[in-house]
């Protein structure tokens, strides 16, 4: 059985990078580049045209900012999976970013096999929330907000009313960037079962994937930021 490549769109104002990403993204047989757009409106115009399953989208952007386009994207189309391109791995905006939908981001220096390998994370579903210094991020830009899981919150927070004690037992571990077989080896239970519980956590609060379960958890006080995992 033939699977059809991941189509892949680059949302990048500077040309190099784009045409960098696509001769690297090209090169993989699971992998094709279907377009490339100049900016945030573009992106958009060109999102709608093309149908790709994974858009690589730069978060400075003249026109549309990366993040308005990854809002608008992900409200819309929840097929369509955005991976923010940033050159600071702690950018302010990555944090507003991931809120605004986008499934995980990477950085502008990236070889060649951690481009490809985070394109089919994320086209796979899942959410680019593993490295250290995603969950790093995450910490830290909730640490600075002012909400319950802002400085000075107490280890974790009350659970969520909707889940029940072995979910919320699930949702902080995501929070902490452990992968569905990591949790299920912590929790002494079958990986199938783990995927049952994330796919349920993300019914119940409205959720789109991973990256957005961790951030709730974090705001909302249910891990504090910072703690160990």
């Amino acid at each position: 059985m033939v699977t059809a490549p991941i189509r892949v769109l680059i949302a990048d104002d500077q040309m190099m990078v784009r045409q960098g990403f696509t001769v690297l993204l090209n090169t993989q047989p699971d992998i094709e580049v279907v377009g490339q757009a100049v900016d945030g409106l573009d992106a958009l115009a060109k999102i709608a045209e093309l149908a790709p399953d994974v858009v690589l989208m730069d978060i400075r952007m003249p026109e549309l900012s990366g993040i308005e386009a990854t809002r608008r994207v992900t409200a819309s189309d929840a097929t369509v999976r955005v991976l923010v391109l940033t050159t600071f791995d702690l950018d302010e905006y990555v944090y507003e970013a991931l809120r605004a939908g986008a499934s995980g981001f990477l950085l502008k220096d990236a070889s060649a096999d951690q481009l490809a390998d985070a394109v089919r994370v994320v086209a796979s579903g899942e959410a680019l929330l593993a490295p250290t210094v995603t969950r790093r991020l995450i910490a830290e830009y909730a640490r600075l907000t002012d909400g319950p899981g802002g400085a000075g919150a107490g280890p974790t927070g009350p659970k969520p009313a909707e889940l029940t004690d072995r979910e919320t037992e699930v949702l902080v571990l995501i929070a902490q960037g452990r992968s569905n077989a990591e949790i299920a080896g912590k929790l002494v239970v079958a990986e199938q079962t783990v995927k049952t519980h994330v796919g349920r956590i993300l019914v119940k609060l409205g959720l789109r994937d991973r990256t957005q379960a961790a951030v709730f958890a974090y705001e909302s006080g249910l891990v504090r930021p910072g703690a160990a995992p």
